[in-house]
C-alpha cells in the first residue's frame, strides 16, 4: 500500500518564492509519475501543482515541476534517474521574483545544476505557484487519490517557504572522496510553511523550529537503516524487472519479492552492492510464501558476471544461467539442503550439505562470507552453523565453504520446478518486508539491524561496512 503524508497549511506561504530539498533512493519500475510533493485541491484544472519524478521510460526516471496546467511553469530535467544502489540529492528552487526567466524555476541533482531541460515552461516573473497554498498538500502520492504514488525512500526532506536556496545549502563535496554528501544539520531558514521532516528515521514531525507537523494519512512509513550516509545493499530490479515477469515485483525499497508466476523464471533478490575482495560481510534472507524442498529455491553468493549473463532477449539471468559450464564463480545452499558449487569455469556440483537441513516458509537463511580468508558460512534461522560452521574461526574455516577470490553478490531466487518463491531479504535494514525484526541480535559493528546474533567481525553490507576493512 502507499504511504501518503498530509498536511493543510493554515493559510498561504509565499507563492513567489520558496525551496524543496529531499534525498531520494528509487525503485526502478514500470513508466509512470511517482509524486514527491504535491499541493493538490480536487485534483481539477489549474488547482494543481507538484514536484514529481517522472517516468518516461522503464527503470529511467527525469525530475519533473508541474505548478500550474502544464503550460506555465512546467520544468523538466533531461538527466535520468536510473541507479537504484544510489540516494540522490534533488533540489527544485523557484523564485520568480529573478528577472532572467532561468532562474525562476532550477533543477538540481546532487550538487550540479540542471541546464539540459526537456521542458523549459519557466513561469512569468512574479508569478504566483499552484503551491504553498492553504489547501491540502501531499508527500509519497497525492492527497486525493491513491494514484502516482512514490515507490522508494526519502530522507531529510526540507522545505523553505520564502527562501532560495542552492544545493550547497544542503550538501557539500567531500575533500577526499569527491563524492556529494549530506548535511545533516543545515544552517537555513524555513518560513511561515516551512517544514524540517523525515531527518533520522520515519518520524513527521517537524524539526524545523516551525511545528509544520505533518500526519501519515494512510498507509505504513517504514523507518529503515539504508540512509544518505550510510547507502545499505537492497535488491536490484534491473537484474530482473521484464515485462516477461510482469507478475513479478520488488517491493518495500526493493527488499520484496513478491508474485505468483507459474513458469521457470529463477528471478530473486540479488545485492546492489557487491562485496569486494575483502572484508566479512553478514546478511538474512527469510521465505514468505512458495518454497516447500524439490530446490526451488537458492541462497548464497555470485560473481557479477553470473547475474549480468542475458539470454532470452536480454531477460535476468538468475540460477539457471549460472548453471553449465559458464566461466563464472557461486556457492549456493538449496532449499532441498544441498550445498551447489561452480568454481573455475567447471560445471556445478551438488552434495550434502552438514545434516542435509532443508528449507521452507517462515524460515530466515543466515549468510557470513568471510573474504579475508575465502570462507562461506550458513544457518538456518537461530540454529548452529550448518556442518558445525564457526564463522570466527578466521582461516581455519571450520565447517565452511571454501570460496574463490571474487567480488559477489549476495542473493535468493526461485529455482524454477515449483511454485515461485517470495521472499524478504535484511541486508541490515532491520525490517522483513514492513515488520521489523522480532528480538535484535548483537552487531559488534554497529551496521544494520538483524534478527539473529552477527559474528565477531562481520558488518552489513553497506557503504560504512565496505570503508571499514
Amino acid at each position: 500500500m502507499s504511504v501518503l503524508i498530509s498536511k493543510t497549511f493554515a493559510g498561504a506561504g509565499n507563492r513567489k518564492t520558496w525551496t524543496f530539498s529531499a534525498w531520494i533512493k528509487i525503485i526502478a519500475d514500470t513508466s509512470k509519475l511517482y509524486t514527491l510533493m504535491t499541493q493538490v485541491d480536487g485534483w481539477a484544472g489549474n488547482s494543481n501543482g507538484g514536484i514529481y519524478l517522472n517516468g518516461e521510460s522503464l527503470q529511467s526516471y527525469n525530475l519533473l515541476a508541474n505548478l500550474n496546467d502544464g503550460t506555465n511553469s512546467r520544468v523538466s530535467t533531461t538527466a535520468q534517474l536510473k541507479d537504484p544502489t544510489a540516494w540522490y540529492h534533488i533540489v527544485y528552487r523557484f523564485d520568480t521574483t529573478q528577472s532572467t526567466n532561468s532562474d525562476r524555476a532550477r533543477w538540481y541533482i546532487n550538487g550540479e545544476l540542471q541546464t539540459e531541460l526537456a521542458h523549459a515552461n519557466y513561469p512569468g516573473q512574479n508569478y504566483d505557484a499552484n503551491f504553498n497554498t492553504a489547501a491540502a498538500h501531499g508527500i509519497g502520492r497525492h492527497t486525493d487519490a491513491d494514484n502516482y504514488a512514490f515507490e522508494g525512500c526519502m530522507s531529510h526532506v526540507h522545505f523553505c517557504d520564502g527562501y532560495s536556496y542552492g544545493p550547497d545549502s544542503f550538501g557539500e563535496t567531500d575533500s577526499t572522496t569527491g563524492e556529494w554528501k549530506i548535511k545533516t544539520s543545515p544552517s537555513v531558514s524555513y518560513g511561515t510553511n516551512g517544514f524540517f521532516i523525515l531527518k533520522d528515521g520515519n518520524s513527521v514531525t517537524d524539526q524545523s523550529g516551525q511545528s509544520n507537523n505533518w500526519t501519515v494519512a494512510s498507509g505504513t512509513l517504514t523507518k529503515t537503516e539504508d540512509n544518505p550516509s550510510n547507502n545499505f545493499a537492497t535488491g536490484n530490479p534491473h537484474y530482473w524487472t521484464n515485462s516477461a515477469w510482469n507478475a513479478a515485483s520488488l517491493t518495500n525499497g526493493n527488499n520484496t519479492l513478491g508474485g505468483s508466476i507459474s513458469t521457470d523464471t529463477y528471478a530473486g533478490i540479488w545485492s546492489t552492492l557487491v562485496m569486494p575482495k575483502k572484508g566479512k560481510y553478514y546478511t538474512e534472507f527469510k521465505i514468505t510464501a512458495g518454497s516447500s524442498g524439490g530446490g526451488n529455491a537458492y541462497v548464497g553468493i555470485a560473481t557479477p558476471e553470473s547475474v549480468n549473463e542475458a539470454s532470452n532477449a536480454g531477460k535476468y539471468s538468475g540460477y539457471a544461467n549460472m548453471g553449465g559450464n559458464h566461466g563464472h564463480e557461486y556457492s549456493i545452499y538449496g532449499s532441498d539442503g544441498q550445498k551447489y558449487v561452480k568454481e573455475n569455469g567447471g560445471s556445478q556440483t551438488g552434495s550434502t550439505y552438514g545434516s542435509n537441513v532443508t528449507f521452507g516458509t517462515n524460515d530466515i537463511i543466515c549468510i557470513a562470507c568471510d573474504l579475508d580468508n575465502n570462507k562461506l558460512y550458513f544457518r538456518k534461522n537461530g540454529d548452529a552453523w550448518m556442518n558445525s560452521g564457526n564463522p570466527e574461526s578466521g582461516s581455519t574455516g571450520t565447517g565452511a565453504l571454501s570460496i574463490i577470490n571474487h567480488d559477489y553478490h549476495m542473493f535468493i531466487c526461485d529455482g524454477g520446478g515449483g511454485t515461485f518463491i517470495n521472499a524478504d531479504a535484511n541486508f541490515g535494514n532491520g525490517y522483513f518486508g514492513t515488520t521489523a525484526v522480532s528480538s535484535a541480535g548483537t552487531n559488534a559493528s554497529n551496521n544494520g539491524i538483524f534478527e539473529y546474533d552477527v559474528p565477531a567481525g562481520y558488518t552489513a553490507l553497506c557503504t560504512k561496512g565496505i570503508n571499514s576493512f
